[in-house]
């Protein structure tokens, strides 16, 4: 009789157990899942934030694009109707090293099958503005060859350098050149652009001198305000690796997403996983890659730091 009661306490005390774990702690579980889907949530639509805002500074390049084809059409129509005397051409040069971002394509082999491993790396490319007499032309010559939207990027530069200093280019041609070593394959992206801006101000305005530790990154619109641009830690490495000393990156990339590798266990099994962190773009690129970063808005705020 004293072992069939031991043996009942024990099937109470194992069925109570059971309960425990299956109804207790579950919505414990439960809890701290929702909590952490919660956060790459949270992650995930400040991503899509980002890419938002790129869409919107898209649109704005097509619109700048417009103003600046009327505006130069307009120059035109009254340089030929004799209205103003047509001002004379302007010489000047100014170059630096800007940042890039390229993709590297590698084949793998395992066994029977190939795969193919994409990674994102960065590289310093040779930027130079040279201003001659001509005939208002914007020419790029790359080395390898770039994309389309180095043009676009280049026109805009040219049309916020002409505001800035108040001198017409209508009689002279500026040419830009970008060179970049034989291993780095072609890129594209405005990211330039805000580069090449300073590289035309420099170039027409010999009172804008240029601090060649210095370097930059960010699309440039009409008005002159820096646009985001992506590839910002790979960029930052480039530029220490090149030797500079400060990296000048548009406010908009300042909060940055990284990925840290979490276990945790699950099931008895451990697990792990790449879990997304908002960081401040600022205090994580000095810490880790050891460059000097600053926020600028507008092409006003690089001049400060050339001077």
């Amino acid at each position: 009789m004293k072992s069939k009661l031991l043996v009942f306490l024990l099937v109470i005390s194992l069925f109570a157990n059971a309960y425990f774990v299956l109804f207790e702690e579950q919505p414990s579980f439960e809890g701290k899942q929702v909590q952490e889907m919660q956060t790459q949530i949270n992650s995930l639509e400040t991503e899509n934030k980002n890419l938002k805002t790129q869409m919107n500074q898209s649109n704005e390049s097509l619109q700048s694009y417009a103003s600046q084809l009327k505006s130069y059409r307009e120059r035109v129509f009254e340089l030929e109707n004799g209205s103003q005397a047509c001002p004379e051409g302007i010489e000047g040069f100014a170059t630096l090293q800007g940042p890039a971002v390229f993709q590297k394509v590698e084949l793998e082999k395992a066994g029977p099958f190939i795969r193919k491993n994409v990674s994102e790396e960065g590289a310093l490319l040779n930027i130079s503005a040279e201003v001659q007499p001509g005939k208002g032309r914007v020419l790029v010559q790359t080395t390898p060859l770039m994309g389309v939207v180095f043009q676009d990027a280049a026109n805009t530069a040219v049309f916020v350098a002409e505001n800035k200093t108040g001198k017409q280019m209508s009689s002279s041609d500026i040419i830009f050149s970008i060179t970049a070593s034989n291993k780095t394959p072609g890129v594209d992206g405005p990211s330039a652009g805000a580069l090449m801006t300073l590289l035309t101000i420099s170039a027409i305005d010999n009172n804008t001198k240029l601090n060649n530790s210095i370097t930059l990154t960010g699309t440039i619109d009409d008005k002159g305000n820096i646009g985001q641009i992506g590839g910002v830690m790979e960029k930052a490495k480039a530029a220490k690796a090149g030797g500079k000393t400060l990296f000048l990156i548009p406010r908009e990339n300042s909060q940055l997403v990284i990925y840290k590798y979490v276990e945790r266990q699950l099931g008895g099994f451990n697990v792990i996983e790449q879990k997304p962190e908002i960081v401040d773009a600022k205090e994580y690129i000095e810490k880790e890659v050891g460059i000097n970063i600053e926020y600028v808005d507008t092409i006003d705020d690089v001049l400060k730091y050339e001077k």
